[in-house]
């Protein structure tokens, strides 16, 4: 298991902000399941549903935005795991773009690759690998997407999510697995000990142009649009 508790440069647990967290939260003194499971929760709501100016950047970063997608979020969770003292690792996927429409319009949505790279948290727990993916959008974001197709069919694509469950989808964590984006996936890449070496293979399929147009723009753009479902405000 040592690989997956390694500290790696995505996974900086040693940063002093990290640290500071962890000792303020005392999730050192708590039993496994609640260390897991508030970990979990504070991954999931106290750090906002929203897109960072990359995927690969440290956990330290997507703490200071307070914000954060799949794979940013993922990343910050199995920082603060791995700081704990429990194993994690990571599962490599792509979604379809079908998935972002409504958090994503216009003309930057028919831009965007069909595929987007994807990824889910493998945590080691009672001698299992449990699927942790259901941190991804925050409790009062999902609530207003319920809210706003509370007359939808249970299958659901779009504004983040991707579940065949909607109303009751499975992101409250349990000793089970967690999902909120499963039912988009296309393709599997397997598993990887770090979000460092998945990365390293993996990066999202936009190119130096598109790149910079998503960091500059795009990604203000759905933030915006992001922000205006979290307040019941999207059209």
């Amino acid at each position: 298991m040592t690989v997956h508790l390694a500290e790696t440069t995505l996974l900086d647990y040693s940063h002093p902000q990290i640290k500071q967290l962890i000792q303020e939260r005392g999730w050192m003194l708590l039993p496994v399941k609640q260390q897991i499971l508030q970990i979990y929760n504070y991954v999931r709501d106290d750090i906002q549903f929203g897109y960072n100016r990359a995927d690969v950047i440290p956990a330290s970063e997507i703490l200071r935005d307070g914000y954060g997608q799949c794979n940013t979020k993922g990343i910050l969770f199995m920082t603060l795991l791995r700081a704990a003292g429990i194993p994690c690792r990571i599962h490599g996927f792509t979604i379809h773009k079908e998935l972002q429409k409504g958090a994503m319009k216009g003309w930057y949505y028919r831009l965007s690759p069909q595929e987007i790279v994807h990824s889910w948290v493998e945590v080691r727990y009672k001698d299992k690998w449990l699927n942790i993916e259901g941190f991804i959008l925050d409790i009062p974001y999902l609530s207003k997407l319920q809210e706003k197709f509370a007359d939808c069919p249970e299958g659901f694509c779009g504004y983040g999510a991707a579940t065949d469950n909607l109303r009751n989808p499975a992101v409250y964590w349990d000793e089970s697995d967690t999902y909120i984006q499963k039912e988009g996936i296309v393709q599997d890449f397997g598993i990887f000990d770090s979000p460092d070496d998945f990365f390293a293979v993996h990066r999202q399929n936009l190119g130096p142009l598109r790149e910079a147009v998503f960091i500059h723009i795009v990604r203000h753009l759905m933030n915006r649009n992001v922000r205006k479902i979290r307040q019941g405000r999207a059209e």
